[in-house]
């Protein structure tokens, strides 16, 4: 593998590790439709505001949000909304094992 090739896959890996946390997951929808604060957001999770911020911070990471600052507050928003994208082919797989194992119990 060249290190083009590997920076790419290397590149890809982080992206999927960042969104591999059900919070983070949450996060990414909860973002899907409007910008929100940290504060906001704690109060959905119901986790307190430095286990949101680091998660907020990992995903920012790798691109997936951005954050802008008005007043005393931080608002977070998707910068790549495509990831929801994403989202729709995990979900197909979930239903199509879910399939698969209900037609095991017949």
């Amino acid at each position: 593998m060249s290190p083009k090739t590997k920076a790419k896959y290397e590149a890809r890996a982080a992206i999927i590790k960042a969104l591999a946390h059900p919070t983070r997951l949450f996060i990414v929808d909860q973002l899907q439709t409007r910008k929100r604060c940290v504060c906001e957001l704690t109060k959905l999770i119901g986790a307190d505001i430095s286990t949101v911020s680091k998660h907020l911070s990992v995903l920012k990471s790798v691109g997936i949000v951005h954050d802008e600052k008005v007043g005393q507050q931080v608002f977070y928003h998707l910068k790549t909304p495509c990831v929801l994208r994403f989202f729709i082919c995990v979900d197909s797989v979930v239903k199509t094992n879910a399939e698969e194992q209900l037609a095991l119990l017949r």
